[in-house]
């Protein structure tokens, strides 16, 4: 055995978010939006979170717009043995103007209670797509006295880049925004300009996802060649991270080179995958609360694989070997390319 060996099991790395206690792998289920990502019935998804649940994944991320997520989750946790284990995390998505009233936040959060069959949500995480229109502190401070009434546990943001961040966390009473959901991954390592100082100043944590780049940053990819972005091979996510990696962050010979590393780190830690890997990366930083990983509960499932994330750590030499390959990219450069984190969506 190496001198890098582990146990073949290790325990789940937590962290608190607000007065919860929970894993820093979350289960993502945007998945649920589209019968693009395989489909399964509702019935045997609430199985999955079950076992998931078991297994000690305990904390699920949805939205008001990933399909029947809300709903099925709320039933699964309903039924659960053990409730009170469970975390919810949920979203309120703003995509259109509109005047945050009382009221129409307070039916925006009902909503979320009704279908989640609660009387409160555990983590809402609220996204407001255009930033001219400063409505979202009426809408945060609206979110925050719900808070208050109990109808809401804690309070997290969705894509909001770094100045918003620190205005909203400044704005709002010290410690309301617990969290921000942004991307971050080793192609996309925009929250390290920026927002890592805004988390430290305001004791925020962020919950990533992309970390994988819809599934890119894996063994399956290694030594292949590019695939075709237009290919019913893919799925939407990767698509869309397919696009970053060969036009915003460098092309796919770099990109193979970057997976070729991981595979060599991932040896030298008992064969751990590079999802592993990558993972690991980003959970390393300290602005990272948790990792959102993708499940298509029901079709396909990493549960096994995943929990190695938790038996190493990366050493001087595996950061190295990483940054030599990352100097080369364009990632340092995205954020004024692409733009701060959200900046995609916007």
């Amino acid at each position: 055995m190496s001198a890098n060996a582990q146990p073949t099991t290790a325990p789940l790395e937590t962290f608190c978010l607000g007065p919860f206690q929970v894993p820093r792998l979350f289960t993502g289920l945007w998945q649920l939006s589209s019968n693009a990502w395989g489909s399964a019935s509702a019935p045997k998804v609430r199985r999955q979170m079950a076992h998931f649940a078991e297994l000690g994944y305990t904390a699920f991320d949805m939205a008001d717009h990933y399909g029947s997520s809300e709903i099925i989750f709320g039933q699964f946790k309903k039924t659960y043995p053990a409730p009170e284990r469970i975390l919810g995390g949920t979203k309120w998505c703003v995509f259109r103007n509109i005047n945050p009233t009382r009221a129409v936040v307070e039916a925006a959060v009902q909503e979320r209670l009704d279908r989640m069959q609660t009387d409160r949500v555990d983590l809402l995480q609220f996204h407001w797509q255009d930033y001219s229109d400063k409505g979202y502190i009426t809408a945060l401070r609206h979110l925050q006295d719900l808070q208050h009434e109990g109808k809401i546990a804690t309070l997290g943001l969705c894509n909001f880049d770094a100045i918003r961040t620190d205005e909203i966390c400044t704005e709002l009473v010290p410690g309301s925004i617990v969290s921000n959901q942004v991307q971050f991954s080793l192609v996309d390592t925009r929250p390290l300009d920026g927002m890592a100082d805004v988390c430290e100043r305001h004791g925020v944590k962020l919950l990533t996802y992309g970390t994988l780049c819809g599934g890119f940053l894996a063994d399956q990819w290694l030594g292949e060649p590019e695939p075709d972005l237009y290919s019913g091979r893919l799925t939407p996510s990767q698509r869309k991270y397919l696009d970053m990696i060969v036009k915003a962050w460098g092309d796919w010979a770099l990109f193979q080179s970057l997976l070729s590393v991981l595979r060599k780190i991932g040896d030298r830690h008992d064969g751990v995958s590079i999802a592993n890997v990558a993972t690991r990366w980003v959970l390393d930083h300290a602005c990272v609360g948790a990792v959102i990983i993708g499940a298509r509960l029901g079709v396909s499932e990493h549960t096994e694989d995943n929990r190695k994330v938790f038996m190493f750590r990366l050493s001087k030499r595996d950061e190295a070997d990483i940054e030599a390959v990352l100097e080369h990219s364009n990632g340092r450069r995205l954020i004024t390319s692409v733009g701060d984190c959200g900046a995609e969506y916007r």
